[in-house]
């Protein structure tokens, strides 16, 4: 799955299970995929298990151009 930000970015994200959410958040230089045994288990008790990518890393695409000045 992905959503898309403001600036045209895609966050890519897994979603596994139903009720209350736990994201799970990953380091440079990993991706969701990391979180994948531990969201499986945390869904199958009942859980919703939210893993996403980090701003250009994993599956989304490169980040948005952001205009940037110093004036």
């Amino acid at each position: 799955m992905a959503t898309t930000t403001r600036d045209g970015t895609d966050i890519f994200y897994k979603d596994w299970g139903a009720g209350q959410p736990v994201v799970f958040s990953h380091g440079w230089p990993l991706t969701a995929d990391v979180w994948d045994e531990q969201a499986f288990l945390v869904a199958s008790h009942g859980y919703r298990a939210i893993a996403h990518d980090r701003r250009g890393g994993g599956g989304p695409a490169s980040p948005g151009t952001m205009p940037l000045s110093l004036s």
